[in-house]
């Protein structure tokens, strides 16, 4: 009414209020009457915002690649960009005068362009699909430097790539390759666990050989311990053999040098006896037989005597005319030598 309006802000908005050209009140989320023919308002957002992307790029090896992603951004410094970029209020206080506040994300978004497109042009296709997370670095600093955003009092707070993809022809190309790729590494694995199998087998007959081997090795071991344990024993055997037959032999030489002993001693006897016989005879030649008989029978028994005297009786028999010998005085002589 007459020109005098009141206006109720957001805190997300920065207001300059304009009046005769000169800023009269600035500040977050305002709220305040105003004379619309002399007041200008000056609306700032400062809240983060994030705009989606999508572009074409295309590679050092000559291929198209599409690249989407979203960018998040807010204005720092709210009266920087007043200068740049025209935010007054029309008269109703809901829109904008100018279109400049709907053109920043799209210079945003330029920015990011440009500076994909110089990372895409030092990159092969192959390198650009495996590359966002590098893209993101690159892109994020280059924000930061750049002069266009810097003026404008904007921060970047971040940049996320949400695909990096090839065309359709030359994505199936890669699928192919791809595919190819993953059948050739799955006949190599094939391939090497046949191989694998195969050395594995080879390894066990060579253990199973080795192991034979040993077995033999150990048998031909044993066997020629025996032999010579054999050969020790029949060797043993063999010198205890010559051992008995020395020992033999030398108990026959023994034995023969006893009898030859034996013979010299008897010999040797049989001369002394000889000697002492002779010696004897010699020394009874020219005597009486009576006195050798009486000589002879010193010492006997009376046995012994009875017989003498009975020989001399027969040797006299002829001279005596009847010898009368009772019974009584034989048994009296038997039983004397029984007792005897």
């Amino acid at each position: 009414m007459f020109g005098f309006k009141f206006i109720k802000f957001q805190p997300t908005d920065y207001v300059l209020r304009y009046k005769n050209g000169k800023i009269v009140k600035e500040g977050l989320g305002l709220s305040f009457f105003y004379y619309a023919p002399r007041t200008s308002l000056v609306s700032v957002p400062i809240g983060s915002a994030e705009v989606p992307f999508i572009f074409e790029e295309v590679t050092t090896d000559y291929q198209t690649i599409t690249i989407q992603g979203t960018v998040t951004y807010k204005i720092a410094e709210p009266k920087k960009i007043a200068e740049y970029l025209n935010f007054t209020l029309d008269n109703t206080g809901s829109s904008y005068l100018s279109d400049d506040p709907q053109k920043l994300p799209q210079r945003i978004i330029n920015a990011v362009h440009v500076l994909t497109k110089k990372e895409m042009q030092n990159l092969s296709l192959r390198e650009a699909i495996r590359s966002s997370e590098a893209l993101v670095d690159s892109v994020y600093q280059g924000l930061g430097k750049s002069t266009e955003i810097t003026s404008l009092g904007i921060k970047v707070l971040g940049i996320s790539i949400l695909a990096i993809k090839p065309n359709k022809e030359t994505a199936r190309a890669l699928e192919a390759e791809a595919r190819e790729q993953i059948l050739k590494e799955a006949d190599d694995a094939i391939y090497t666990r046949r191989n694998s199998s195969v050395e594995q087998e080879r390894k066990i007959k060579e253990n199973e050989l080795n192991t034979e081997i040993a077995i033999e090795n150990k048998k031909r071991q044993i066997k020629e311990t025996q032999m010579e344990a054999e050969k020790s024993v029949q060797q043993k055997k063999h010198e205890l053999q010559q051992s008995e037959m020395l020992f033999s032999i030398q108990q026959e030489d023994e034995k023969k040098n006893l009898v030859l002993i034996a013979v010299q001693n008897a010999r040797a006897e049989a001369d002394a006896s000889a000697y002492a016989i002779s010696a004897m005879m010699k020394a009874f030649e020219g005597a009486d037989t009576g006195v050798i008989q009486a000589l002879a029978s010193t010492g006997m028994n009376p046995q012994q005597l009875i017989a003498l005297a009975f020989q001399g009786l027969a040797e006299k028999a002829d001279k005596i005319g009847q010898l009368n010998i009772s019974p009584e005085l034989l048994n009296e002589i038997l039983k004397k030598s029984d007792r005897k």
